[in-house]
């Protein structure tokens, strides 16, 4: 009785395992989770600092350039580029 035990605890593993891996596939195809990068994130989200209640201080990267935005409070704005520095943020 333990080996059948062992057996069937081993095969509903193995069964979990494919169903993860076939939701994880299913929902990349739907477009409900991102398709893993081949050469790296060109657009990555650096750092949030929250104003106040409604506006927030984005820093975001574009390939080696930072922009600050302000985005809340119904609108949005380009702050600035920033400067390329020697080191990374």
């Amino acid at each position: 009785m333990m080996w059948s035990s062992l057996l069937l605890a081993g095969v509903s593993l193995l069964v979990v395992l494919a169903l993860v891996l076939l939701a994880g596939r299913l929902a990349r195809l739907g477009g409900l989770a991102r398709h893993p990068a081949v050469g790296g994130d060109r657009l990555a989200l650096v750092q949030v600092l929250p104003l106040d209640q409604r506006r927030r201080l984005h820093l975001v990267r574009c390939d080696d350039r930072h922009v600050l935005l302000l985005v809340g409070d119904g609108q949005d704005r380009v702050v600035g580029w920033l400067e390329p520095s020697g080191r990374s943020v």
